[in-house]
């Protein structure tokens, strides 16, 4: 929470604190159910942002009952969310786990711009950023917005690595113009994934920030099709910028 705090005062943003109550009851006993539990996370959210320095950031707390993924976009759409701010294992406790049930269902099923932040990372301004994909190809440049602000908002070094992976296709490596404007430097480097590419550069470039693209077969492959996520298939020590809906 003070990292989203911090995030949003260095942007002068507006920040939306929202908890889902994926349940649903019947309709009659929705009333006095919703309403205690309603009352019950606003006392819980309150007693959080005691413990914390809000600045001067406008915080709006917000309570729904819905599915998840269905209300979090209605939510978005609703209020011009520009990105969700997410934390990895949210109420996991194994050390195993990177993104847990909750967490990795955001990520995985919604078409918000998100950014996963490690437990108990520090804020700070983004000063390098690498970007690791498969392919080049954006026929949605609005995709990019969230990483153009980013960049302009820290005056960040945005470097590339584009992994050939065995299921490259000629023009993969095609870079669009809108993507272009932003790296100051592009790698290139084969492996079986994406995540192997990370492995092997991200020591090199010390990026503050990874940015992925999210894509039915991008980044991450064959662990989207799950929302657990391990630390033995994906960890990252620093935040995870993942973009969405660039097709």
């Amino acid at each position: 929470m003070q990292y989203a705090i911090d995030f949003a005062h260095a942007f002068g943003a507006r920040l939306y604190l929202i908890q889902v109550r994926d349940k649903h009851v019947k309709s009659k006993a929705l009333g006095d159910e919703g309403n205690v539990w309603e009352r019950e996370n606003l006392v819980y959210i309150d007693s959080l942002l005691a413990k914390v320095d809000t600045k001067t950031v406008d915080i709006v707390i917000k309570s729904f009952n819905g599915k998840l993924v269905q209300t979090l976009e209605l939510i978005c759409y609703t209020a011009d969310i520009d990105l969700m701010l997410v934390q990895p294992k949210t109420n996991s406790v194994k050390e195993s786990i990177f993104l847990g049930k909750t967490s990795g269902k955001i990520i995985k099923k919604t078409n918000i711009p998100s950014l996963i932040i490690p437990e108990n990372y520090v804020f700070k301004p983004v000063t390098n950023v690498l970007i690791a994909i498969k392919s080049a190809i954006i026929k949605k440049e609005s995709a990019l917005l969230p990483l153009q602000q980013i960049q302009n908002q820290f005056q960040a070094v945005v470097n590339l690595l584009l992994v050939k992976t065995p299921f490259y296709k000629e023009g993969d490596f095609e870079i669009h113009s809108s993507l272009s404007a932003l790296i100051t430097e592009t790698v290139y480097t084969e492996k079986a994934t994406t995540f192997q590419g990370v492995l092997e550069h991200y020591n090199t470039h010390e990026p503050d920030l990874l940015c992925v693209f999210r894509r039915k077969r991008g980044f991450f492959a064959k662990m989207w099709e799950k929302n657990v996520i391990l630390k033995k298939d994906f960890y990252s020590p620093f935040p995870v910028l993942v973009l969405k809906g660039v097709k």
